[in-house]
C-alpha cells in the first residue's frame, strides 16, 4: 500500500459518506468485529468482505491496511482501558487501584481474543492505539509505584513482571474458554496474591529487563500485522 494510497483513503474518510457507503463500511466493522473476537488479529481480510457483503477492493477503500480496521475497532476498547487506569492511579488505596487496574484489563482481554492481542502487542507509536497504549503503560507503572510506597506490593515487582499477567491469561483464556470461560479470575486473583509484600520470599531469578519484554514479544509475534 503505497503512501499516496493511504493518504487518498484518508483523504476519502474525512469526507461525509453518501448512505451507501456508510452502510458498507458499518458492515465491514460489524463482520470484523466478530472476526477478530473469534480468530485473532490474523482473520482473513476476504472472509471479513466476503460476510460484510462487499468486495475486497471495497473494505481496502475503507481501511486501507489490516491496522486501519483494528483502529476503529479497538479505539473503544483502549480509550475505556485508558478510563480505567487514570481511575486505579487516582485511589487512595493503592492497592484497590492495583486490583482494580489488573482484572479490568483482563477483563477486556478475556472477551476478545484480538484484544487479547493487542493487549500484549507492539503497536507502531504514531497510531491512536498506540499512543493511548503508551499512556496506559505509564499509568501502570505509577499505580505499582503508588503499592509499592504504601507497602502493599513487594518491593522486587517491576512493571516488565506485570507483562506476565497478560502472557499467562492468554493461554488461560483461550483453554477455557468453551468450558469455564471466568476461570481466569481464579489465575489472575492467585498472581494478585503473589504481588503482595506480606509473606514475599527471595526469587530465584532476576526480573526481565525491558529489552528481553520486547524479545520476547517479537519471539510470541504480538505485533499488529500492517497488510
Amino acid at each position: 500500500m503505497t503512501e499516496r494510497t493511504l493518504s487518498r483513503a484518508q483523504e476519502a474518510q474525512a469526507k461525509p459518506l453518501r448512505r451507501d457507503a456508510q452502510r458498507n463500511r458499518d458492515a465491514i466493522v460489524a463482520a470484523a468485529r466478530v472476526a477478530f473476537a473469534e480468530q485473532g488479529l490474523e482473520a482473513s481480510l476476504e472472509g471479513i468482505a466476503r460476510q460484510a457483503g462487499v468486495a475486497i477492493g471495497t473494505l481496502y477503500r475503507h481501511f486501507p491496511t489490516r491496522l486501519a480496521l483494528v483502529e476503529e475497532l479497538f479505539a473503544e476498547k483502549f480509550t475505556l482501558l485508558l478510563d480505567t487506569a487514570e481511575e486505579a492511579a487516582a485511589m487512595d488505596d493503592a492497592w484497590e487501584g492495583f486490583c482494580v487496574f489488573l482484572e479490568r484489563f483482563c477483563e477486556l482481554q478475556a472477551c476478545d481474543r484480538a484484544f487479547n492481542a493487542m493487549a500484549a502487542a507492539r503497536l507502531p507509536v504514531n497510531t491512536r492505539s498506540g499512543r493511548l497504549n503508551e499512556r496506559v503503560k505509564e499509568l501502570g507503572n505509577e499505580i505499582l509505584d503508588r503499592a509499592q510506597e504504601q507497602g502493599v506490593v513487594r518491593t522486587d515487582v517491576t512493571p516488565e513482571d506485570i507483562a506476565f499477567v497478560a502472557w499467562s491469561l492468554e493461554g488461560i483464556i483461550q483453554a477455557t474458554s468453551t468450558v469455564a470461560p471466568r476461570a481466569w479470575r481464579r489465575h489472575l486473583h492467585l498472581m494478585l496474591d503473589a504481588f503482595r509484600a506480606g509473606g514475599a520470599h527471595e526469587l530465584p531469578e532476576p526480573p526481565l529487563s525491558p529489552e528481553q519484554v520486547q524479545q520476547t514479544i517479537a519471539a510470541l509475534e504480538c505485533c499488529v500485522p500492517d497488510c
